[in-house]
């Protein structure tokens, strides 16, 4: 690849192990302002207003959440989700997309296999950032 091009950026797992760094890549699992707040435990999607919802496999529930993610960023449902002491908002989200540009994204989401979809929040903030109508200014 020369050198005047860069390579497209990726989601890597952030690791909360001693001594991990995230280099150069932002971290946007639920701890910043990019975090998703429909989480996921095996196979159950718990929703931000703690109703919850089996599915069949972990691969579904991760699907569901990311897809409800990218829907709330795209509009759907209220701008804000509280879930404990964590304020989930999507205009900070939204506004924080330049920020994301051309970085590599950390969650702690565990990395598909080759040739599985990567179903992570990380994946549609990814995505959105590599949109010039998203985060023009």
């Amino acid at each position: 690849m020369p050198s005047h091009q860069q390579a497209k950026p990726t989601r890597i797992r952030r690791m909360r192990t001693r001594g991990w760094r995230a280099g150069t890549a932002r971290i946007v699992d639920r701890s910043s302002r990019y975090g998703n707040p429909w989480r996921i435990e095996g196979s159950v999607l718990i929703c931000p207003d703690g109703t919850t919802q089996q599915l069949d496999f972990p691969t579904a529930a991760r699907k569901e959440a990311s897809a409800r993610y990218r829907a709330w960023l795209d509009g759907d449902g209220p701008d804000t989700y509280t879930v404990g002491c964590k304020t989930f908002d999507r205009r900070r989200v939204l506004a924080g997309l330049p920020r994301l540009q051309s970085r590599d994204l950390a969650c702690t989401c565990s990395l598909p296999t080759k040739g599985e979809p990567d179903y992570c929040h990380a994946t549609v903030l990814l995505e959105l950032a590599a949109l010039p109508e998203r985060t023009s200014t």
